[in-house]
């Protein structure tokens, strides 16, 4: 298991030179909204990343967050990882992973995919082919 990314800054220049490789236009609200996202170092909520962003005045709309966040995904700069139907968190480390949900605390934990094996996968349906192997393991507090 691996915690999340320590946090750091980047610069303006750094982050639209991201946003143009995934072919995204670096807008101010999206660099704003990246940025937040990045220097964030967990898995925030939209709501958290609506709350990092106008933390000092109110300058950009839910609407504007959500829409944001949607086109940073489809365009493969993050990741939207859904734990259950009333949570979705957003991740900046597209390399491939897997999760730990804590239900309890709601934290969100990276795991390395070398610390995880499948003994045997199901047969796929004729025609298909594996694309990717996503595997959130739900935890609980509890005693040992």
């Amino acid at each position: 298991m691996r915690p999340t990314t320590a946090q750091q800054t980047l610069s303006n220049t750094t982050i639209a030179e991201r946003l143009k490789q995934c072919g995204i236009a670096a807008t101010r609200q999206r660099l704003r909204i990246a940025k937040a996202l990045f220097e964030h170092g967990g898995h925030p909520s939209a709501q958290d990343l609506y709350q990092l962003v106008n933390h000092q005045q109110r300058t950009v709309c839910r609407a504007t967050i959500y829409n944001t966040l949607n086109l940073f995904v489809d365009k493969g700069l993050i990741q939207e990882v859904s734990v259950d139907s009333s949570q979705t968190f957003y991740d900046g480390n597209t390399a491939p992973h897997h999760h730990i949900f804590n239900v309890d605390t709601r934290e969100l934990l990276d795991v390395e995919p070398s610390t995880v094996s499948f003994k045997e996968l199901p047969p796929l349906p004729k025609g298909t082919q594996q694309e990717d192997i996503t595997l959130i393991i739900r935890v609980r507090n509890g005693a040992r």
